[in-house]
C-alpha cells in the first residue's frame, strides 16, 4: 500500500564523503520500496520500516529540499537510492524525484543516483543539467541473467533494460556505473557471472563499477531472506546457516579469488573499480596589491 506522509527534513548530513559512493548528503523522498528484491537490507529493524511492503511518500519533499539546500555552507554530493530506490513504480505516479533532481539543478549540486530502473532515463536532460557540477549514476547489475534477476529482485526492471539505460546516458556524457552489489553466496559468486557483468557493463560504456563479493544480513532482513530463499532454490538455506551462522558481513567463499578476477578485468576494460569523491573549488586567491 501507498501512504502520503509529510517529513520534518529530507536531507541527512555526513560530516565527509562516504568512502564507497561520495556522499555526503542523503535524500530519500520514499520509504519501503516496490521493487522488492530478496537481500533487501533495508527490511532490518534498524530502519524502522514495519512493512516493506508498503511505501511511504514524503509528499511535502519538494518543500523541505527548496528550505534546506540554501541553508548548507558547504556544497558536496546528493546522494539517493540508499534506502529506497528513487524510480519505484510510485515515481510514475508522483514524480518526486524528477522534481527533486530539478532542485538540485537549479541549486548548483553535485549528484550521485543510485537506482535499478531504467526510469531514470525519463529525467536525463535534467540530469545532464546537474553534470555542469557533476552527475553519477549508478545502477544496480548484479547478473546479466534476466530469469534469475527476476527471482531475486522480481519488481525491478531486467538487467537487460538497465544496462541499455546505462548505454544511452553514458551516450549523453553522465558519468555512470555499475553496482554489483550484493554478490549473493552459492546463487551468484561465479566466475562467469562476474566475467559477464563486467563485459556487459564495458559494452554499455560504464565509467566505474563498484563490487562487493558477498552480502549482509541481521534480523527481520534475514528471516524474509531465508523465506525466499526456501521458496525459490529449495536446499539453499541450510548452506547459509552453516556458513554464516548470525554473522552480518557474508562474504562469499570465493570471494578472494572473485575480487582478483573481477580487478583483472577491470583494468583490461579501464574501467574504475572505486570513484573520487567531488569536492568543490578551493576559493581564488586574492593578489596582493604590493
Amino acid at each position: 500500500m501507498i501512504h502520503e506522509i509529510r517529513a520534518k527534513k529530507l536531507l541527512s548530513h555526513s560530516k565527509a564523503p562516504d568512502p564507497w559512493f561520495g556522499i555526503r548528503y542523503g535524500m530519500n523522498i520514499y520509504r519501503g520500496c516496490q521493487h522488492q528484491c530478496i537481500y533487501c537490507d533495508s527490511r532490518s529493524e534498524c530502519y524502522g520500516i514495519e512493512d516493506f511492503r508498503d511505501v511511504l511518500v514524503k509528499v511535502n519533499a519538494i518543500e523541505c529540499l527548496r528550505n534546506e539546500l540554501p541553508r548548507k555552507r558547504q556544497k558536496g554530493t546528493i546522494g539517493t537510492g540508499a534506502m529506497s530506490d528513487p524510480y519505484g513504480p510510485v515515481e510514475a505516479d508522483y514524480r518526486l524525484t524528477g522534481q527533486a533532481l530539478e532542485v538540485i539543478a537549479e541549486a548548483g549540486f553535485p549528484l550521485h543516483l543510485l537506482t535499478k530502473s531504467d526510469m531514470v532515463l525519463r529525467d536525463l536532460d535534467t540530469l545532464v543539467a546537474i553534470n555542469a557540477v557533476q552527475a553519477r549514476v549508478s545502477l544496480t547489475i548484479t547478473t546479466t541473467d534476466d530469469e534469475l534477476a527476476a527471482k531475486l529482485e522480481p519488481a525491478a526492471p531486467s538487467p537487460s533494460r538497465r544496462l541499455a539505460a546505462i548505454a544511452e546516458m553514458a551516450q549523453s556524457g553522465l558519468l555512470t556505473g555499475v553496482l554489483l552489489m550484493p554478490v549473493l553466496p552459492f546463487i551468484e559468486d561465479r566466475e562467469d557471472n562476474i566475467r559477464d557483468v563486467v563485459e556487459r557493463s564495458a559494452d554499455a560504456g560504464v565509467s566505474y563499477i563498484l563490487a562487493a563479493m558477498g552480502m549482509t544480513m541481521r534480523d527481520r532482513q534475514r528471516a524474509y531472506f531465508y523465506e525466499q530463499l526456501d521458496r525459490l532454490f529449495p536446499g539453499m538455506r541450510p548452506r547459509y546457516e552453516r556458513q554464516f551462522g548470525e554473522q552480518y558481513e557474508c562474504s562469499s567463499p570465493r570471494a578472494s579469488r572473485l575480487r582478483a578476477l573481477f580487478s583483472e578485468l577491470c583494468e583490461q576494460k579501464r574501467i574504475a573499480t572505486r570513484i573520487e569523491p567531488w569536492l568543490p573549488h578551493p576559493p581564488a586567491e586574492q593578489m596582493a596589491l604590493f
